[in-house]
């Protein structure tokens, strides 16, 4: 038998049909279309074209054909439509760069602009240290100073007392003792007076009698 013949079965698996699509298509063609062994039903090409057309089946090469055009140009839309989208991509790329790069730029400047301002914080800090330990050594320096000279005012005290003393003496000595002076004086002035006051009258009386 030619192996061009083939059976409902055959034919309905290769289109991918009913075997029951295929016995109803085979009832419509001629009767010289159908060749029949041992009770089953095979088909030449002539019916299997027939069959083909009446259900409206489509070749696969056909099909791959338009596919293939299809598919050219949908990779050509896709091709320039990918080298836009790439070229677009590219120049975003491009730009970001930029930004980046004046960002690590900006950055840099922080960064010196920050270490610049820990270096100026360290040294304000070692100042305020160096300035809290000399207020330290002055304060331990003046409470040092007083208690020292709480110690002299304690020793000097007693001496000073008795210096004070001696003082008042020898000047109450002295106050007597020109006390003493002018009452002396005022008593040769007295005397003095006293012997003018006498002297007077005889004066007079020898100018009178010569």
């Amino acid at each position: 038998m030619s192996e061009n013949l083939k059976t409902i079965k055959e034919l309905a698996d290769e289109l991918g049909v009913s075997k029951k699509k295929i016995h109803y298509q085979v009832s419509k063609l001629d009767s010289d279309l159908i060749q029949k062994l041992d009770g089953t039903i095979y088909l030449d090409n002539s019916a299997i074209t027939a069959i083909k057309e009446n259900i409206g089946y489509v070749s696969k090469t056909k099909l791959d054909s338009g596919a293939i055009q299809n598919r050219q140009h949908l990779d050509s839309e896709l091709d320039t439509q990918n080298t836009k989208l790439i070229h677009e991509k590219s120049e975003q790329i491009n730009y970001l760069k930029e930004q980046i790069k004046n960002k690590d730029n900006q950055i840099s400047v922080k960064d010196e602009q920050i270490k610049s301002l820990v270096e100026a914080q360290k040294q304000i800090q070692n100042l305020l240290d160096q300035q809290q330990r000399l207020a330290l050594q002055d304060k331990k320096l003046l409470e040092e100073y007083k208690a020292e000279n709480d110690r002299l005012k304690v020793l000097k005290m007693p001496s000073q007392e008795t210096e004070f003393k001696h003082l008042d003496n020898q000047y109450k000595d002295e106050v007597n003792a020109l006390k003493e002076k002018l009452e002396n004086l005022q008593e040769q002035i007295k005397d003095q007076k006293r012997i003018e006051e006498q002297e007077k009258p005889r004066k007079w009386w020898g100018l009178w009698r010569k």
